[in-house]
């Protein structure tokens, strides 16, 4: 665990230099702070000089400073780090640091001089307590030798544009580097006010993995928090979009608006629209996309939202539940998921992986077999006209009686989802007399039926509708609409995944789905070690 929530890193090499020197520089900052880490940026400044040091107006925003951020964002997006390099002084930041940050290599002159410039930058220009511990970063944060001091393909007069008002949108889910790259850019084009479009809605209705976008408030949030940290001088309008233009089309103030090579269409969509409205069209400023060199083979090239959410599959999204009546063996899982989510797929991947293996709808036939313990109380209640000509139940029947009918469904399921739970518990005593560290309750109807209390943890399958739809039609022979209207019946990925300790998705290939599965199986195992341990 690192010691520090939150820090401050000062940065005083030559811009052309920080491209080289940015992922040693994080790495060694990386092992110091959990939490946000700002970056302020000084080139040339000598901490250990008299007077004491002040802060500087921030470096000229051209292509020199751009490509700084893009080296620095793109060396914490590989660690995963939350870094904000500041672009002005100005407030308080969000989370205050709690420890100052330099590299030796920059800092010429005795510690305690450095140490004592570096506590009073920060004062200064952030507010921060003047006691702060203040530490040089060793030979991890990289050597200057051979740097450039200027980057030859950098123009050291060139200068980004400038514009009143400035535009941008997207989903903003998990805000990475690529992100923190964008709305930098953004903040550096803007003289008075940033507009930011956040997608809501049917916006995100075909994105990768929807369910597990954050909510909307909390992207917002984020949001705003980075854009308040990284340049306070700037007025910030956040706003929801639930149509691709949203204001952009209909604000007079806007000056520029700022795409990828991937929108810029969308951005000449934008402009057309504003012609149509007697606005003038916007500066469309394009910036490169930041390339993830560790994407998987299922995931984007670029370093984007949807790749986040691939590597959350199989991971814990939430804690387990903590209770002090429910036995610590065996470490009971319910996997639970819509028609056509794989769920019986991810099961048998389980079983072939060690656990004990319960398969809930077949105690729901079980109980309900001629002489099964529900038999005759459901025979009763919906009459003998459920019965083939042996006395068994026809289940088509049955389900069409039930099936829209709130009521009647509720009669059954008040009689079948007692007596398999009870079968559920004694096939629990079992896998324990059996030894079984680990077992699977595989249960369509977990969440509904209150099971959540019989397990440890939740895990659920999840598929787009549309994917599951199809898988149903092929399965099950139903035509489109019957098999929509039955996945619409049943409660929904985002309700199952609200409640889920882990979330998988069997939507790519049969490999892909048996790597989550072992991934989420060996991280259990972490679990469970330290559960165990003494």
């Amino acid at each position: 665990m690192s010691p520090f929530g939150s820090g401050l890193l000062v940065l005083t090499a030559p811009l052309g230099a920080l491209p080289r020197r940015a992922a040693a520089a994080l790495a060694a900052a990386a092992g110091l702070v959990s939490g946000p880490l700002y970056v302020h940026l000084q080139p040339g400044l000598r901490l250990a000089a008299a007077p004491l040091p002040r802060p500087a107006a921030p470096p000229p925003a051209g292509p020199a400073l751009l490509r700084a951020l893009a080296a620095l964002y793109a060396a914490a997006a590989r660690r995963g780090m939350d870094l904000r390099v500041l672009l002005g002084p100005g407030r308080r930041l969000a989370r205050p640091p709690r420890v100052l940050l330099l590299p030796a290599n920059e800092a010429p002159g005795p510690p305690g001089p450095v140490q004592l410039g570096l506590q009073n930058l920060a004062a200064a220009a952030y507010g921060c307590a003047p006691d702060l511990p203040a530490l040089l970063l060793g030979d991890a944060a990289g050597d200057l030798d051979g740097d450039p001091e200027e980057d030859p393909e950098c123009d050291p007069d060139a200068a980004l544009p400038n514009f009143s008002g400035v535009v941008v949108g997207g989903t903003f889910d998990r805000l990475h580097g690529a992100h923190r790259l964008l709305l930098s850019t953004c903040c550096l084009l803007a003289r008075d006010r940033l507009l930011a479009g956040v997608a809501d809605g049917d916006l995100l209705r075909h994105k990768v993995l929807m369910e597990l976008i954050e909510p909307y408030e909390l992207r917002v949030a984020k949001l705003r928090e980075f854009l308040e940290d990284v340049k306070p001088s700037l007025r910030y309008d956040i706003v929801r979009l639930i149509d691709p233009y949203g204001p952009s089309v209909t604000d007079p103030d806007l000056q520029c608006l700022v795409v990828s090579q991937e929108t810029r269409r969308g951005g000449e969509a934008v402009n057309k629209q504003r012609l149509e409205n007697g606005l003038p069209a916007l500066a469309l400023y394009e910036i490169l996309l930041m390339q993830d060199p560790d994407h998987s083979e299922n995931e984007e090239e670029k370093i984007s939202s949807s790749s986040l959410r691939h590597r959350l599959l199989g991971t814990l999204l939430r804690p387990p539940r903590q209770d002090p009546a429910l036995p610590s063996r065996p470490y009971v899982i319910g996997l639970t998921g819509g028609t056509g989510s794989g769920k019986t797929s991810i099961a048998r991947l389980l079983g072939c992986l060690g656990a004990f293996l319960i398969d809930a709808d077949k105690l729901g036939h079980a109980v309900c077999v001629p002489g099964g313990p529900a038999y005759k109380q459901v025979v009763a209640t919906f009459g003998a006209e459920i019965l083939c000509e042996d006395g068994t139940i026809n289940r088509k029947v049955l389900g069409a009686k039930v099936f829209g009918n709130e009521e009647r469904l509720k009669s059954l399921t008040d009689i079948v989802w007692p007596e398999i739970a009870r079968m559920v518990k004694e096939q629990i005593r079992e896998a324990e007399a059996q030894g079984k560290a680990v077992c699977v309750l595989d249960a369509a109807v977990l969440l509904e039926a209150g099971w959540q209390d019989m397990v440890h943890e939740v895990w659920t399958a999840i598929i787009p509708e549309d994917e599951a739809v199809r898988r149903v039609m092929e399965r099950d022979g139903l035509s489109e609409e019957a098999a929509r209207s039955r996945l619409r019946s049943q409660m929904s990925n985002g309700q199952r995944v609200e409640q889920a300790q882990v979330v998988l998705c069997t939507l790519w290939e049969p490999d892909v789905t048996r790597k989550q599965v072992e991934k989420a199986w060996q991280l259990l195992q972490q679990r469970l070690a330290h559960v165990h341990s003494p």
